[in-house]
């Protein structure tokens, strides 16, 4: 995929390998897991980077298993990167796509945040999208897989039921990380930041903020502060973040369970004031 040969490999996880090049670059090599997932994060790197917004590592390849692309020297977080990046992801959700669940071009309709399959269907209207292709999926297969009681579920789906008054202002669907928590945030020794491991899609950029909230973000202060300074937000914006964080947390409690559940029920009881 590159046209090198390999001098050397470092396996760094099972799924992740760091090879240096004959020609002196340093690539990441990753194997799909599972397999398909490839094509869909290769072409969520590829939109987001043609936004010329955030950066992303640049694809060298790939195929049906494999994933190669460069690699990203890092360094420690740092407030003044914080705020050009939460500029930058301003400018990545303004360059918005064709629909709320719009895959991106190449993208597969069946795609994965993470090891959770993720269906990307368009529609019109982002709540009823919202209700029925994010949350509902997870909320019903925790349910039949026993990791989310009735009760619980019952929470969620009232809040679904109140979605048009809750979701806020209209939004144009942005084009979206889709899987935005700390993790996949890499701070650059460059000074700048860079994206991996999309779940790009067209959604409403409050939810990327939102995932940024519920799992961590150095500097997240500054990264608020470098967002509205580009493209303010609605002025009650925050009262949203639980009812965005369902999605995340329902994908969680699937793969994870533990206390992910109570987590998602806690969120749409904060959600349904």
């Amino acid at each position: 995929m590159t046209g090198s040969a390999v001098r050397a490999r470092r396996l760094l996880s099972a799924t992740l390998t760091e090879v240096a090049l004959d020609d002196g670059r340093t690539v990441m090599v990753k194997r799909g897991e599972p397999p398909g997932a490839v094509r869909a994060e290769a072409a969520g790197l590829r939109w987001l980077a043609d936004a010329g917004a955030v950066r992303t590592p640049a694809v060298y390849g790939d195929d049906p298993r494999w994933l190669v692309t460069d690699r990203v020297a890092t360094g420690p977080p740092d407030a003044r990167a914080a705020v050009r990046f939460g500029r930058d992801l301003a400018a990545l959700h303004a360059a918005g796509a064709p629909a709320f669940g719009a895959p991106p071009p190449g993208g597969p309709e069946e795609a994965y945040i993470g090891l959770a399959p993720m269906r990307n269907t368009p529609g019109g209207d982002w709540p009823g999208w919202y209700a029925e292709h994010r949350v509902l999926p997870y909320l019903r297969r925790a349910v039949d897989e026993g990791a989310l009681r009735p009760g619980g579920a019952a929470v969620i789906e009232r809040v679904l039921e109140r979605l048009p008054e809750l979701a806020g202002p209209p939004e144009s669907p942005a084009r979206l990380h889709g899987d935005l928590w700390n993790g996949n945030v890499l701070w650059g020794a460059d000074g700048q930041v860079r994206l991996i491991d999309p779940a790009a899609h067209g959604g409403h950029r409050e939810t990327d903020l939102a995932m940024l909230r519920l799992f961590g973000c150095p500097h997240l202060d500054r990264v608020l502060e470098g967002y509205q300074e580009a493209a303010p937000l609605a002025d009650d914006w925050a009262d949203r973040v639980a009812l965005h964080q369902l999605f995340p947390l329902l994908v969680h409690t699937v793969l994870f369970r533990g206390g992910y559940a109570q987590q998602a029920v806690a969120a749409a009881r904060a959600a349904d004031r």
